[in-house]
């Protein structure tokens, strides 16, 4: 379409194309409906919960001294008998295991899965009877038989909340990193082991028997604010790592930071999916260290089976007491020295040295004269949506510093391999918000990068986004079509517009700006064949802003990089002609130049051809 008469033109703000967007396109725009623009799903195979923290983040450099190995033997669980004594190992503050000590109460044949039983027992110490019993982030901590040998891991408690009875893993399954297909979240007890429970504890034969249940893991999120998190991941369809159970963490002095030398048996150890502006991390106790593997838990972080993980140390505050609920640790990130290379019914484990390489995504966020560039390093590749979403939201808020309404543009691009060969897309798009500008805007890379994330032959290397944000959120509506004819403007909308075969139909759309005054005109010619004599048709304007799904649908690389190709931005029109049917049908589609202003809104219009 061509701007043929005063007001708004193209745009002057810098808004590079997507490569191979040719900037004449004749193309039909894919129907889509009205709304929020969303990116559901975004995480493409996240943690079903991970391990809570609630406190401050580290992700310091490389480790540089390796953790002591302990490389105990298994106690077989079927040895075990009701009242034989039991010590372990655990830290709710700092970095050195403290012991806790304890009995067992029997053992759950098959409790967590085929072939795998559950010990339970009850433990104490100062730390576990002030806290009203064991708590989220105790996972893994290893549990020892008088002999020493290791009889497993703590995993579980009681689903109705705090206790000192725990489901111990047996570490005879652990130390092989094994797990059947079937997750198990909850336990029954039985009546038999109820009565037990009931007997030799505190806990009631009521509350006994509502079973145990993996001790709660919910992530770890730093550098948003997590009520804003958990809105934008609601909007864009719900997430699993941000969930209504998710922690909010910071960031600490990566020169603070608790090294791997500190991961040994009963210490704390931390699964990362990413650090930077947004940290995503699961934080528990290590089981056993043998060699330079590390096996931990007792549970799943999220049941992949294989994984691929950042493997880091952490620093315990305290662990903070929930009359409500089961207690938690706070605590620091400390150096990130590993990969989790297995995440099984029965654990984690990993290996300690070198890190996954790490996919960063960036954002540049203008406004008012301040810019910032914020990284964050991206682990784990299941976390990319998420991450981008969050980091898009953060650093948008921290530049902004505040909840305003106005518009932006944004120039994304997203790199990556496609079954070993590079890619590199981009685009560009304009957003308009009489609320919240910067939660609009956040979601159509998101979706995208989530989509991409998990196509199987594909692995993203970088996501960068610029985003240039104005108080100025004005827009413009389509309001009117006009038809030249006899010399004369006629508006034609939601009418018929009479056009003589062989000659050419000679169109204007006008716009309107939402401050009411500001006025543009767009004027374009589409020559009648002769063949379309005594045919009808229709012809419709519509603004790039009125349907807002286009990113949501896709599920393949193909499928998102036509888009992203052909997309209607959200600061274009266009005009499409539709004359006759089936497969003579005459059609005809005109994209406007880039306008400074987003455009919403459509009208349409009847196509008599005569003779």
């Amino acid at each position: 379409m061509s701007n043929t008469a005063a007001g708004d033109g193209r745009a002057t703000a810098p808004t590079p194309p997507i490569e191979g967007r040719s900037a004449a396109r004749d193309r039909r725009r894919p129907t889509g409906s009205g709304g929020r623009r969303r990116a559901a799903g975004l995480t493409a195979s996240g943690a079903a919960g991970a391990l809570v923290l609630a406190g401050l983040v580290a992700v310091g450099p490389t480790a540089t001294a390796a953790p002591t190995p302990d490389c105990a033997a298994p106690f077989p669980a079927a040895e075990l008998v009701s009242g034989a004594p039991v010590n372990g190992l655990t830290v709710s503050r700092g970095t050195t295991p403290q012991a806790f000590t304890g009995e067992v109460l029997g053992v759950l044949s098959d409790g967590i899965g085929p072939d795998l039983d559950m010990i339970v027992a009850e433990l104490h110490s100062p730390a576990i009877d002030a806290a009203g019993g064991i708590w989220q982030g105790m996972s893994g901590s290893p549990v020892y038989a008088e002999d020493g040998r290791l009889i497993g891991a703590v995993a579980y408690g009681l689903a109705f909340g705090s206790s000192p009875v725990a489901g111990i893993t047996p570490y005879e399954d652990m130390q092989g990193y094994l797990g059947a297909a079937k997750a198990a979240p909850e336990v029954a007890v039985g009546s038999r082991m109820a009565t037990r429970i009931a007997a030799e504890t505190d806990v009631t034969r009521t509350e006994a028997a509502q079973g145990l249940r993996q001790l709660p893991m919910p992530m770890g999120v730093g550098g948003v604010d997590l009520a804003r998190a958990r809105k934008a991941v609601k909007a864009s369809g719900g997430s699993e790592l941000v969930t209504a159970d998710s922690y909010r963490i910071g960031r600490s002095s990566g020169t603070a930071a608790a090294g791997m030398a500190a991961v040994v048996a009963g210490g704390n150890v931390a699964a990362v999916l990413s650090h930077g502006d947004i940290t995503l991390a699961g934080i528990g106790t290590a089981t056993s260290v043998c060699g330079n593997r590390v096996v931990a838990f007792g549970h799943p972080l999220s049941f992949t089976g294989r994984a691929r993980l950042g493997l880091a140390a952490a620093d315990a505050v305290y662990v903070q007491e929930d009359p409500l609920g089961v207690p938690f640790k706070v605590a620091n990130l400390g150096e990130l020295g590993g990969t989790v290379t297995d995440d099984r019914l029965a654990g984690i484990a990993g290996t300690f040295g070198t890190s996954p390489t790490p996919a960063p995504v960036r954002s540049k966020v203008s406004y008012d004269g301040r810019s910032r560039t914020g990284t964050t390093q991206v682990l784990d590749a299941s976390a990319l949506g998420d991450v981008t979403l969050l980091a898009g939201l953060a650093n948008h808020d921290r530049v902004v510093d505040g909840v305003i309404g106005g518009s932006e543009t944004q120039s994304w691009t997203i790199t990556g391999t496609r079954s070993g060969s590079p890619f590199r897309l981009r685009y560009a798009d304009r957003y308009q918000a009489a609320g919240d500008v910067g939660s609009v805007g956040a979601f159509d890379l998101a979706t995208v990068v989530a989509t991409l994330s998990s196509v199987s032959n594909v692995k993203l290397t970088g996501v960068t986004n610029d985003v240039r944000v104005s108080d100025n959120g004005m827009r413009h509506r389509v309001v009117k079509i006009q038809q030249r004819t006899g010399g004369r403007w006629v508006d034609v909308t939601g009418k018929t517009a009479k056009v003589r075969a062989g000659k050419t139909l000679v169109l204007r759309t006008q716009l309107l700006g939402s401050d009411g005054h500001t006025r543009s005109v767009f004027r374009e010619e589409i020559p009648i064949p002769k063949r379309l004599k005594g045919q009808t048709g229709v012809a419709t304007v519509v603004g790039g802003n009125s349907f807002q799904d286009e990113f949501y649908g896709p599920t393949s690389f193909a499928s998102i990089q036509k888009l992203l190709q052909t997309n209607l931005r959200n600061d274009e029109m266009e005009l499409s002609l539709v004359i006759g049917g089936g497969k003579t049908a005459y059609e005809r589609t005109r994209t406007s130049d880039v306008l400074t202003r987003v455009v919403v809104g459509q009208k349409y219009l009847r196509v008599r051809v005569t003779s």
